[in-house]
């Protein structure tokens, strides 16, 4: 993510941002592993629908995959989703992936699992957001949000990026909507230096 003023968050905003990013090389620029944090929060959890928001070269869409999870992974990158799409292939899994504005997306479906990884946008669009897969998770589902804390954002040395993006994870429970549907259980910042990162898990409580 370049580490420059307002204007560059508002180019990271358009789908031709990512498309450059994605295209700057040839294979693909993430490692395709899991993240960590999202392997240890679903460890333990039942297999069932989940949706991967912005789900990049599908890494962990994949990784849900292929432990019984029916995944959608949605990205606003066609070229990112054409590398998933082949990862997945490669990896023998099927993953629907959608192409999908997700500043302006409403998900269509209810979900057991909605993670969200690194999903750094200005407050406005990340309650909009996040407000949003919290509605599309069925009862007895968990919403996993994982981003870099405003902590880890001290810690760089030279041009920091916009502190706006960062978020602790206490906020993420006012996009809940009614607070008392729902579990929190995890709810705590992890790491040291700029690589902490707030993690945050809630389950909607079954009616």
């Amino acid at each position: 993510m370049p580490h420059e003023g307002p204007m560059i968050v508002e180019d990271m905003l358009k789908q031709e941002f990512w498309e450059a990013m994605y295209q700057r090389d040839e294979h693909r620029i993430w490692s395709g592993n899991v993240n960590a944090n999202l392997s240890s929060e679903v460890e333990g959890l039942t297999p069932g629908r989940a949706l991967d928001l912005g789900c990049g070269e599908g890494g962990d869409a994949i990784w849900l995959a292929k432990r019984g999870w029916t995944v959608d992974g949605a990205d606003i990158s066609t070229v990112a989703l054409a590398r998933a799409e082949e990862a997945g292939k490669e990896a023998g899994v099927n993953v629907r992936w959608l192409h999908r504005n997700i500043l302006e997306w409403q998900p269509e479906e209810q979900y057991d699992l909605i993670s969200a990884q690194y999903m750094h946008l200005p407050p406005k669009l990340r309650a909009d957001v996040f407000t949003a897969a919290a509605k599309a998770i069925r009862p007895g589902g968990s919403l996993l949000v994982v981003g870099h804390s405003p902590k880890a954002m001290r810690e760089f040395d030279g041009q920091k990026p916009p502190e706006e993006l960062y978020f602790e994870p206490e906020e993420i429970t006012s996009y809940l909507g009614d607070a008392w549907e729902w579990l929190v259980e995890t709810c705590e910042t992890r790491g040291e230096g700029h690589h902490t990162d707030a993690v945050y898990r809630a389950k909607r409580l079954e009616a």
